[in-house]
C-alpha cells in the first residue's frame, strides 16, 4: 500500500465513495435520455476546460476550476432538463455530474487558492 493511501482518512474515503455513487447515477441518468453515447465520450472531460482560469493566476484559476467542479451547476441543469422535459439538458448535466464524480474517485478535489495541487481531498 502506498504511503498516500495509508494516510487517507475515513472522511476522504467517504468522499471518494460519494464520487462513485454520483458517477453511477450520472451514467444511469444519461442512459435514460436516449442521447448518443458519442456525446458522453466527447464531453466527459469538458469541465476540465475550467482550469484555463489558471492562466489569470491561482486565485482566479481556483475560482474558475471550483465553479466547474461543484455539484450545484450540473444539479441545476439536470433540474431544468427534468422540469422542462429536455433530454439534452439532462444529458449534459449528467455528463458534468459524471466528470465531477470521476474526479472525486481519483482524488481530484476543489482547489485552494494557494496551489493547484492543494485540494479539499488533500491531507
Amino acid at each position: 500500500m502506498s504511503r498516500r493511501r495509508a494516510l487517507e482518512t475515513p472522511q476522504i474515503a467517504m468522499l471518494r465513495l460519494e464520487g462513485v455513487a454520483l458517477f453511477a447515477f450520472g451514467v444511469a441518468l444519461f442512459a435514460s435520455t436516449g442521447v448518443s453515447w458519442w456525446l458522453f465520450a466527447i464531453f466527459l472531460l469538458a469541465p476540465d476546460l475550467s482550469a484555463l482560469g489558471y492562466l489569470a493566476g491561482p486565485r482566479i484559476g481556483a475560482w474558475c476550476y471550483n465553479l466547474g467542479h461543484t455539484y450545484t451547476l450540473p444539479a441545476a441543469l439536470i433540474g431544468v432538463g427534468w422540469a422542462t422535459g429536455t433530454p439534452p439538458a439532462l444529458a449534459f448535466g449528467s455528463i458534468w455530474l459524471c466528470h465531477i464524480g470521476m474526479d472525486r474517485v481519483v482524488g481530484y478535489g476543489l482547489k485552494h487558492r494557494t496551489a493547484f495541487r492543494s485540494t479539499h481531498l488533500s491531507f
